[in-house]
């Protein structure tokens, strides 16, 4: 017979199963994609603030990617680092540190798509109305744009996880390598119908209005490159686009897995593992990508990497 407790605030985090043998490697392989997470991201950001070419809508709409990449691995990394270091029956969390960890999980995947959404939009304006593009693209409209994407998120972010708070918890068990909302409405004996419409209806309407946005965005800008003989037009609508497009995919997949895997417990290892490389995936390779396609973010590196080459002593 199962032991309840009734709304402990200490919680058990059951984590990845690692045996003996592999805890070291798995904890430099996540700790390594943590540190290049870390270096990659706040690089690009302080490029951005610093070079004032790249100043442009494109570039101040894109930081938003990696200023969520950070703050959303840095609450769940660390922790899971520490984790599987120690042994099951030793990883435990406070109620309040899981609420936080699940708010800021499900924040990372929701504004992941918002951000998206707005540089799909940016994208459209440049390629499909470049003639006003600073007339819409203002300062104003970015500020807008931004606080749009991580406003809606913080929204419906918030009402998922207000409506498992009310509930009573009577297990201690998170059966997950991190706090989720799924994760804590478990711990409730009572009936979590709300919670599942609401938690439906969320990613429903998350994902039609991501791909919708996407795919109305991307028909019109095709539309635009196949009846415009303008070269130029279609060289940097191609480059821009598919960057954006592949970064929309590689979040997207990793996303779809995790839903998907939900549905069979009998691989919940591969779950929890797909769950963990959601975050630092995008995260590691959002960068790196957007900053390889960059013309300017390329002519920065270089230049600062031939002066460094300059100055050094023979």
């Amino acid at each position: 017979m199962e032991n309840y407790t009734l709304n402990s605030f200490t919680l058990q985090m059951e984590g990845l199963k690692v045996t003996e043998v592999s805890v070291y490697p798995v904890f430099f392989f996540f700790l390594l994609f943590y540190l290049i997470i870390m270096t990659v991201n706040i690089g690009i950001v302080v490029l951005v603030f610093i070079d004032k070419s790249l100043h442009q809508p494109m570039y101040l709409l894109f930081c938003n990617l990696p200023v969520n990449d950070l703050i959303g691995n840095s609450i769940m990394v660390p922790r899971l680092l520490v984790d599987i270091l120690q042994p099951p029956s030793e990883r435990l969390i406070s109620y309040y540190e899981c609420v936080v960890q699940a708010f800021s999980t499900h924040m990372f995947g929701t504004t992941s798509h918002t951000v998206l959404m707005i540089m799909a939009f940016d994208r459209y304006v440049a390629i499909c109305n470049p003639l006003r593009y600073g007339a819409i693209m203002t300062n104003r409209m970015v500020v807008k744009l931004t606080v749009s994407a991580w406003g809606v998120a913080f929204l419906l972010v918030g009402v998922l996880l207000g409506l498992t708070l009310r509930l009573n918890r009577c297990r201690t068990l998170i059966t997950n390598p991190f706090c989720d909302n799924a994760s804590l409405f478990k711990l409730s004996c009572e009936s979590v119908v709300i919670n599942n419409i609401y938690g439906l209806t969320f990613t429903v309407f998350l994902f039609s209005a991501s791909i919708g946005s996407m795919v109305i965005t991307y028909t019109k800008i095709t539309v635009v490159c196949l009846t415009s003989r303008n070269k130029s037009l279609n060289s940097k609508a191609l480059k821009t686009c598919s960057t954006h497009l592949v970064l929309y995919l590689i979040m997207l997949l990793t996303g779809f897995i995790v839903i998907t895997l939900h549905r069979f417990p009998q691989y919940s290892d591969y779950r929890k593992l797909c769950a963990i490389l959601f975050h630092i995936i995008p995260g590691s390779l959002n960068p790196i990508i957007y900053g390889v396609q960059s013309k300017e973010i390329r002519n920065y590196l270089s230049k600062l990497f031939q002066s460094k080459k300059a100055v050094s002593p023979l």
